[in-house]
């Protein structure tokens, strides 16, 4: 089931995509690719210092070519929250992968980000994180092929949420190769 499988994880900070990412890979045995941890690993930077020092059009640029560039293999791909504003990184993950948007209120992504105050949240000065949201959440649902509310569910029942969602497309592509 998994020698051509690559699932790209897409949705807000503090929709759990790191989290669910790593329960995931670990059900089907894939390798677990941090688009975030990519991007600071070949500039040397965390993302909050890529933002406040070059700027969040910077930031974009780098994020557009980390993604475009990686090798694509069999595996969970944990991607950042601003992934969806780049139509050329999205083409790539819908053509290469099933794309699974983990979808939040909210009030639940405000609480988990107030938990981490230090993360890097991707946005053009002044933009609150519900302007980001209600500017994200079109294009998560524009670009999903599975879409799974995690507000009340654990990583693990995310997971075996999205298991069953690939197996039966798996399913359905087989039985329609086969008439």
């Amino acid at each position: 089931m998994t020698d051509d499988l690559i699932i790209s994880l897409i949705g807000m900070p503090g929709s759990g995509k790191s989290t669910v990412g790593k329960v995931l890979a670990e059900r089907l045995a894939l390798k677990l690719v941090d688009a975030d941890g990519l991007i600071e690993a070949q500039e040397g930077q965390t993302l909050q210092q890529i933002m406040d020092g070059r700027g969040n059009a910077v930031f974009r640029a780098i994020e557009e070519q980390v993604l475009t560039d990686m090798a694509l293999f069999p595996s969970v791909i944990s991607t950042g929250g601003s992934v969806v504003y780049s139509e050329k990184i999205m083409a790539r993950l819908t053509a290469a992968s099933t794309v699974v948007y983990l979808r939040a209120q909210l009030s639940t992504i405000e609480y988990r980000v107030s938990l981490a105050p230090q993360r890097g949240i991707a946005s053009d000065g002044d933009q609150t994180l519900q302007d980001l949201y209600k500017e994200r959440v079109p294009l998560y649902e524009r670009y999903a092929d599975i879409v799974v509310d995690c507000d009340q569910a654990t990583p693990e029942e995310i997971a075996e949420h999205i298991t069953q969602h690939i197996s039966q497309r798996i399913s359905q592509r087989i039985s329609q190769t086969n008439s």
